[in-house]
C-alpha cells in the first residue's frame, strides 16, 4: 500500500516541475517534512505542495516589494496610490501563514479531559489525572511546533491583578462585627470562604485567612516569584516535563500542607502554554485547550476563561458517560457551548463522551431492550451501548442546536456530533480495540481541519498576491492605463449607489431581531422575580450560602467555582431574551445564502457580486480584455478588502450579543456593591432583600429598556464601521486603480518576471487542487480493493 501511494506522489509530483523547485533560500528539507508527520503519505504530499506554493509567493512579493521600495526611496511625494500598493505588499508578506485552530475541550470535573489529550497525542499520564478529584486547575493549551525540546510557558497574574483578588478574597473572609454574636455562632464557610482561605494559606501560609488586605500586602509570600511573572520549563523527555509541569496544573489537596515552593504560587496561575517537538499526532498549527468547566472568581482568569472559549473555532463537550443523562453540569456546558456559536467563532461543536468503556454487563443485560441477538461478550455489549447513546445523543443536541442556531448552520450539516471515547483502553485494549475507542476518528477530524483550512487559505493567499503583482506589473507598463482611467468615473458613481443600497439591506437585515427584542423584554419584565428567587434559594438555607453569595456581590453579580455551577444573576435575569432572540440572531450572523433578508453577510457578498459584474460590464464595453490587468485587479482585491470586513464583523457579534448582560450589569453595579458591604447579624437576608429591592427598582426605572437601546447601538455602531470602511477601502483601491501614468511610474522598477512567476504559480492552484483529489480518489479506491480491509480488527 505504502509503496503504491509513493508512486502515485511520484507521478502526480515530478521531480523536473519548476512549479514545485524550492525557492532561492531553501528551508531544510528535514524540517518542513516533520511539520506534516501527524498526517498520511496522500496528504502530506497535498499539505507539501500547498506550503511551496505559499512559500514561493512569499518569496515574490518579498522581492517585488525590495525592488519598490528602491525604486521611490529618495523621492520626496510618492503618490498615495503607490503608497497603499506598498503597505498592501509588506502586510501580505507579513501576514501570519495559518491562525491556530483552537479546539476547545469544555467539560466540568473528573470529565476526562486531560485524559483525552493526554491519549490524543499519546503521552500517557501527561497532564495530571485522577478519578477521585479536580486535576486540572487552570486552562491549559498544548501545540506542537518547530522546538526540538518539550517546553512550557506558565503564566501567572500580575501584580495589579493579585491585588485585586486579594482584595476580594480578603473581603470575603470578613466576619461579623464583635465576638460571640448571633452571626457569629450560625456563620459556617460555604464554598467561596474555603476556596477564599485555601487560596490564602497556600501562597501566604497558615494563619492568612484571618489578616487584613494591608498586613497580607506587607507580608512576604510562600514561593518565589519571577519579575517578568512567566516561568519557563524545558525537557528532552516528555516524562521529563510532566513532572516538572504537575506541581504548577495539578489542583493541589486543601488538606495538604506540604509541597514545594512551586505550589505555594499555584493561585497566581492563570494560563498553561505546553508545546511538543514535531508530534506525529497533533500538526503544527492546532491547538488543544483544555478549559475548566465553570470560570474562575478571579476576573482575569474569568475574562481569559470566556475569551478562549469564544476564540475556538472547535468545542468538544467532553461528559462522562455516567453523566450524559440528567447531570445539570451536562446541560450547562452544552448551553455556554451553544452561545459561543452565537458570540464568538466556533463553527463546530461536538458532543464527546469519555470513558465509553465502563459497563456493567448483567445490569446491562437485564435493561437491554433492543435486538434479538444474544450478546456474546462485553466487547459487544458496550459497543452495542456506545451506538445508542450516539443514536439518541445526536439527536437530541442537533433539536437542541436547531432551536438557538440558523438552520443552514454548518454544524447542523455534520455527519457526526457525538462520539464515544475510552483514553484508558486506547492504552490497554482489554474491551476494545484501538480504533473502537474512537480516538483515532478525534486525530482524523483534527488533521481534516488543518489540512481543509491550508487550502483555502494558501488559495485565498495566491490570488490575493496575483492581484496585487497584476497592478504592479502594469504601473511599470503604462500602455494599459494611460486611456482607461476616465472610464472609472461611472464605475465610481455606480459604487456608490450600491454602498447606499448596501446601508438599506443592513438597516433591514437588524430590523429583524426588533420584534424578538421586544418580546424577549416583555417576558424578562414578567419573569425576573421569579428568577431572582430561584437564584437566592439554597436547599440547606442561609448556611453556607453567606459567604457565596458575598461573593456573587463582590464580582458584580457573577460567581465561578472549581466545585460548584457557575453563578450568574445578570445572564439569568437576561436569559427571557436571549431565548427570544438567539434563533434570528443566528440568522443575522449566519454565513449561508440568504432567505429572507435577515442574514448579513450574503448582503455584504451580493454587494461584491454586484461590483465585479459592473467591473466586467465597464471592461467590455471600454475594449478591456478578458484577462485585463484592470479587472482581475479590481476584482481580487474587492474580494480582499470585503472578506476582511467578514473578520471585523465576527470580532464584533460578541460585544453586541453579550451588550444585554452588560448592560444589566452597569445598572445592577451600585446594587451589588451595597450588599456586598452587608456584615452582622442576618446579613444574608438582608443581602438578599437589598438586591430584590435594587433589582425591582432599576426594573421599573427602564433597565430592560435601556438594555435593549444599548444592543440596537451596538447594531448602528456595526452597521457604521462596515459603510466607512467600504467607503475608505474601495474609495482608495479605486484611485489607485485609476491613476493615470505619470513619471514616478515610468521609473518603477521593472517587475514583469515576478509577474510572469506569480502568474505560473495562480495557475498552479487549480493542478494542485487536481493533483489532492486524484491522490485522495486513488487512495480510497486501493483501501477499498485491499485484502487485509475483511481481516480481522487491529489489536
Amino acid at each position: 500500500m505504502a509503496e503504491t501511494e509513493d508512486f502515485l506522489v511520484r507521478e502526480l509530483h515530478p521531480e523536473d516541475d519548476d512549479i514545485f523547485k524550492e525557492p532561492m533560500r531553501k528551508r531544510r528539507r528535514s524540517d518542513r517534512d516533520q511539520r506534516f508527520r501527524a498526517f498520511p503519505s496522500v496528504e502530506q504530499s497535498a499539505l507539501k505542495e500547498y506550503e511551496k506554493l505559499e512559500s514561493r509567493t512569499r518569496r515574490v512579493l518579498s522581492n517585488t516589494y525590495q525592488k519598490l521600495i528602491q525604486s521611490v526611496f529618495l523621492d520626496d511625494n510618492i503618490p498615495n496610490s503607490i503608497k497603499y500598493l506598498i503597505n498592501r505588499l509588506l502586510a501580505l508578506i507579513e501576514k501570519p501563514s495559518l491562525d491556530p485552530i483552537y479546539i476547545g475541550l469544555f467539560g466540568s470535573t473528573g470529565a476526562g479531559k486531560s485524559s483525552l489529550i493526554n491519549a490524543i497525542i499519546r503521552q500517557a499520564m501527561f497532564l495530571p489525572v485522577s478519578g477521585e478529584s479536580i486535576c486540572t486547575s487552570c486552562i491549559v493549551q498544548v501545540s506542537s511546533g518547530c522546538c526540538e525540546q518539550y517546553e512550557a510557558k506558565i503564566h501567572l497574574l500580575s501584580d495589579q491583578e493579585w491585588k485585586e483578588e486579594l482584595k476580594n478574597l480578603t473581603t470575603l473572609l470578613h466576619r461579623t462585627e464583635g465576638p460571640g454574636g448571633e452571626e457569629e455562632d450560625a456563620w459556617d464557610r460555604g464554598d467561596a470562604a474555603e476556596e477564599a482561605v485555601w487560596k490564602l494559606q497556600m501562597f501566604y501560609g497558615n494563619g492568612a485567612e484571618g489578616k487584613s488586605y494591608e498586613e497580607l500586602l506587607r507580608a512576604k509570600p510562600r514561593g518565589k516569584i519571577p519579575t517578568s511573572r512567566v516561568i519557563s520549563l524545558k525537557a528532552e523527555e516528555a516524562g521529563e516535563l510532566s513532572v516538572k509541569l504537575d506541581p504548577y496544573i495539578r489542583t493541589q489537596r486543601r488538606d495538604w500542607d506540604g509541597g514545594s515552593a512551586e505550589t505555594h504560587i499555584w493561585p497566581l496561575i492563570k494560563l498553561v502554554e505546553v508545546t511538543l517537538p514535531k508530534s506525529e499526532l497533533i500538526p503544527e498549527g492546532v491547538v488543544l485547550v483544555d478549559i475548566p468547566g465553570t470560570g474562575d472568581f478571579n476576573s482575569k482568569r474569568d475574562e481569559m476563561w470566556k475569551k478562549t472559549i469564544d476564540k475556538c473555532s472547535v468545542i468538544w463537550v467532553i461528559s462522562d458517560i455516567e453523566r450524559i443523562s440528567g447531570g445539570r453540569a451536562h446541560e450547562d456546558l452544552l448551553n455556554e457551548s451553544m452561545k459561543a456559536c452565537q458570540r464568538g467563532f466556533c463553527r463546530d461543536l461536538a458532543l464527546v463522551v469519555t470513558k465509553s468503556d465502563k459497563l456493567h454487563l448483567p445490569e446491562y443485560l437485564r435493561e437491554r431492550k433492543v435486538g434479538n441477538e444474544a450478546i456474546q461478550s462485553q466487547r459487544e455489549a458496550v459497543l452495542e451501548r456506545n451506538e445508542m447513546i450516539k443514536l439518541q445523543r445526536n439527536k437530541i443536541l442537533k433539536d437542541k442546536l436547531k432551536r438557538k442556531l440558523p438552520a443552514d448552520s454548518r454544524v447542523l450539516e455534520a455527519s457526526e456530533l457525538v462520539y464515544t471515547v475510552s483514553a484508558q483502553e486506547y492504552w490497554q485494549q482489554a474491551v476494545l480495540t484501538e480504533e473502537e475507542t474512537e480516538i483515532p476518528k478525534l486525530r482524523e477530524y483534527i488533521r481534516r481541519r488543518l489540512l481543509d483550512k491550508k487550502k483555502r487559505t494558501v488559495t485565498k493567499y495566491v490570488t490575493e498576491a496575483f492581484g496585487l503583482l497584476l497592478l504592479t506589473d502594469s504601473f511599470s507598463c503604462t500602455d494599459h492605463m494611460q486611456n482607461e482611467y476616465l472610464h472609472m468615473s461611472g464605475l465610481r458613481r455606480f459604487v456608490e449607489e450600491k454602498i447606499q443600497l448596501l446601508e438599506k439591506a443592513i438597516d433591514q437585515c437588524f430590523a429583524h431581531i426588533a420584534r424578538p427584542l421586544q418580546e424577549g423584554i416583555w417576558n424578562a419584565r414578567s419573569s425576573y422575580r421569579r428568577i431572582l428567587g430561584a437564584c437566592l434559594v439554597r436547599s440547606r438555607g442561609n448556611q453556607g450560602f453567606h459567604q457565596t453569595l458575598k461573593a456573587v456581590c463582590l464580582k458584580n453579580g457573577i460567581y465561578a467555582s472549581r466545585t460548584l455551577a457557575r453563578i450568574d444573576l445578570n445572564e439569568a435575569i437576561t436569559q427571557p431574551i436571549y431565548e427570544q432572540i438567539d434563533p434570528i440572531f443566528g440568522r443575522i450572523f449566519r454565513s449561508g445564502k440568504p432567505t429572507d433578508g435577515s442574514a448579513l453577510i450574503p448582503h455584504i457578498d451580493a454587494f461584491k457580486l454586484s461590483l465585479q459584474e459592473k467591473m466586467t460590464e465597464i471592461g467590455i464595453r471600454n475594449g478591456w480584455k478578458y484577462d485585463s490587468y484592470k479587472k482581475t485587479f479590481l476584482i481580487q482585491e474587492i474580494s480582499a478588502i470585503l472578506g476582511g470586513l467578514e473578520e471585523h464583523i465576527l470580532r464584533k457579534k460578541r460585544k453586541i450579543y453579550e451588550s444585554l448582560t452588560t448592560s444589566v450589569q452597569n445598572d445592577l453595579k451600585p446594587c451589588y456593591e451595597e450588599a456586598a458591604q452587608i456584615t452582622g447579624k442576618k446579613a444574608c437576608e438582608r443581602m438578599k432583600d437589598v438586591l430584590r429591592r435594587g433589582v425591582d427598582r432599576q426594573v421599573a426605572e427602564g433597565m430592560f429598556e435601556r438594555a435593549q437601546e444599548r444592543m440596537q447601538h451596538q447594531f448602528q455602531q456595526l452597521k457604521n464601521g462596515i459603510t466607512e470602511k467600504v467607503k475608505g477601502s474601495i474609495a482608495t483601491m479605486l484611485t489607485l486603480a485609476s491613476s493615470p501614468g505619470d513619471g514616478l511610474y515610468k521609473e518603477l522598477a521593472d517587475v514583469k518576471s515576478e509577474y510572469k512567476e506569480m502568474e505560473k504559480l495562480h495557475r498552479s492552484l487549480r493542478e494542485v487542487a487536481e493533483n489532492a483529489v486524484l491522490r485522495r480518489g486513488m487512495q480510497n479506491f486501493l483501501l477499498r480493493m485491499s485484502p487485509s480491509k475483511a481481516g480481522p480488527p487491529k489489536t
